[in-house]
């Protein structure tokens, strides 16, 4: 299945030592090759990149590796296709607006005979099952409050859907909207919160290694999330299966675990 990447932090970060090891999942160190993309939040705006071709191989992951972008806020997925061709409109992260934010979604996993009504307000534009659960979460939002409610009830209501959609199959997802961070895991998600004092991490997937002393301050806070851990000699922390984790400013902020979920 697919890789997910996301960063969230209480102060603009880059991105650029975990997308090294993270981009090298598609194609070279594991077999996603069916496209991939990057979210990075500035501000109101949002930058995203779209490649079809393997991570490992495509120029636009090329620019990304050497542009330092700095972010709170990043989401990165690398496609292994279960339902939907290879092409742009079937690759993740997914946007849209809702209450005048920019909101991005990925998802790891497969629902299977996933397939709700037109929305009044979102409709997918490609035919993967991922867009398709985005939209019917916006929409279920957005039927629901026209303008931004506080973190407390949205959370509940995100586990709520999370709960549904994780009863259709797989549904490892990211979603924000530049300030808030959700992460669920149905099968298989890490994340590691960077702090003061800040250690020296190894990448899994390259022989590099970074000390953050040296490109942090006292008080910056980086949570990284990702599919499976992306450095080999930190403390990554197991979500579990159908646990929603909320992050905001680099620390996990909400955190809830619904009973095991029966697929169908």
């Amino acid at each position: 299945m697919c890789q997910l990447l996301g960063m969230n932090c209480n102060t603009p970060t880059d991105i650029i030592f975990s997308f090294e090891g993270f981009h090298r999942r598609g194609g070279l160190t594991d077999h996603h090759a069916d496209g991939w993309g990057i979210a990075f939040f500035e501000g109101k705006g949002c930058r995203v990149f779209l490649d079809d071709k393997p991570s490992v191989e495509s120029p636009v992951a090329a620019l990304v590796r050497q542009y330092p972008i700095k972010s709170e806020n990043v989401i990165a997925h690398i496609r292994k296709a279960t339902q939907g061709v290879v092409n742009l409109a079937n690759t993740h992260p997914f946007m849209r607006e809702m209450w005048g934010q920019y909101w991005i979604f990925a998802h790891n996993g497969n629902l299977e005979n996933f397939a709700p009504p037109p929305g009044r307000h979102y409709n997918p534009v490609g035919c993967t099952d991922s867009e398709r659960a985005f939209c019917y979460i916006l929409e279920a939002l957005r039927q629901k409050w026209s303008q931004p409610p506080g973190v407390e009830e949205l959370f509940a209501e995100v586990r709520r859907l999370a709960e549904e959609l994780h009863t259709k199959g797989v549904f490892n997802f990211m979603l924000s909207n530049g300030e808030l961070l959700f992460a669920h895991c149905s099968t298989k998600l890490h994340y590691i919160v960077r702090q003061a004092p800040f250690p020296t991490a190894h990448l899994v997937d390259d022989d590099v290694t970074v000390d953050f002393s040296t490109v942090t301050t006292p008080r910056d806070r980086v949570a990284v999330i990702a599919t499976v851990p992306l450095t080999d000699n930190e403390h990554w922390t197991a979500l579990a299966p159908g646990q929603l984790t909320l992050f905001r400013d680099g620390t996990p902020l909400l955190t809830a675990t619904s009973p095991p979920a029966t697929t169908r």
